[in-house]
């Protein structure tokens, strides 16, 4: 037990000395972060936290019947021209957390009842998250940790964080180069995507269950129906089934709809009807996907 915290001290210690010529996303923004410095996310040396609080409308598996403990975190590594939260990820609302302050909230969120700590928009602070995770370890916490991204995250920083996530809950957004480009900002995303979420169902593998009926550990995959882009999300749910596994729990998500910047584009100013979400169902069980939760 005590290699294993020496091994993980070693892991943030390297992470966090990362922060100097930051690389810890696709973005390889190279900035100094420890001398105030930002890049494209807006993050700096300290975690940036809009809110946190017990999240009741997570999927069933994760907000049960008390809550899910989400911490909100600022900025994000993307430019989603649609996000719901842009005031959060593209305005950065919010305040600058210390290490301690941080394992402080886990440790509350675990009083309050809530049954896992629900990491959201992560990728940009891993070296402080992981810091105050291993604190709050130290000084109690048990229940599991979900790390909720948006999918833009290197399979190398990922490898380095292992046994440290319980339940990975990745976005796939998008199948294609351009759509990532034209409504994201993401260079590369579908093939940085996919092998991180390769990558993380390596580590936690399909969902485990605790004895009240949520998650304890596993990959829940994320998939936001997007208008004009539902063969990309068949090209995803068919990547699952054929690349990861069919058992794999998938979030058919239809709650878009045109917020921030998403009235510039015509073909995203609309909802997704339901004949096109009842399309995409209909083509994952055909794949032979069995774990579907319909929102």
């Amino acid at each position: 037990m005590t290699f294993m915290i020496n091994h993980k001290e070693e892991i943030i210690n390297h992470l966090e000395d990362r922060l100097a010529n930051c690389d810890l996303c696709p973005r390889d923004c190279r900035v100094n972060r420890r001398r105030a410095t930002r890049g494209f996310c807006g993050g700096g040396a300290q975690a940036r936290v809009a809110s946190f609080h017990p999240h009741r409308g997570e999927e069933f598996l994760l907000s049960g019947s008390r809550g899910s403990g989400t911490i909100f975190f600022s900025g994000c590594n993307m430019r989603c021209v649609y996000c719901q939260n842009y005031s959060i990820s593209q305005g950065r609302e919010g305040k600058e957390f210390t290490d301690k302050e941080l394992a402080q909230v886990m440790l509350r969120l675990q009083d309050g009842g809530c049954h896992n700590i629900n990491l959201v928009t992560p990728t940009h602070f891993i070296p402080q998250i992981f810091r105050s995770l291993l604190m709050a370890r130290g000084d109690g916490l048990t229940i599991p940790v979900v790390y909720n991204t948006g999918g833009y995250d290197k399979k190398e920083v990922l490898e380095k964080i292992e046994g440290l996530v319980d339940i990975y809950l990745p976005d796939m957004k998008y199948a294609r180069e351009e759509s990532a480009r034209k409504y994201s900002d993401a260079p590369g995303y579908p093939e940085i995507n996919r092998e991180a979420i390769k990558e993380m169902f390596r580590q936690v593998g399909e969902v485990e269950w605790e004895e009240e009926g949520v998650a304890k550990r596993g990959l829940i995959v994320r998939i936001l129906i997007i208008p004009s882009l539902e063969e990309e999300a068949k090209e995803n749910l068919r990547f699952l089934a054929e690349n990861v596994s069919r058992g794999v729990f998938i979030s058919v998500m239809r709650q878009y709809r045109p917020c921030y910047k998403a009235d510039f584009f015509p073909e995203l100013s609309r909802r997704v009807s339901e004949e096109a979400y009842r399309e995409i169902v209909a083509y994952a069980r055909e794949l032979g996907l069995k774990n579907l939760i319909l929102q």
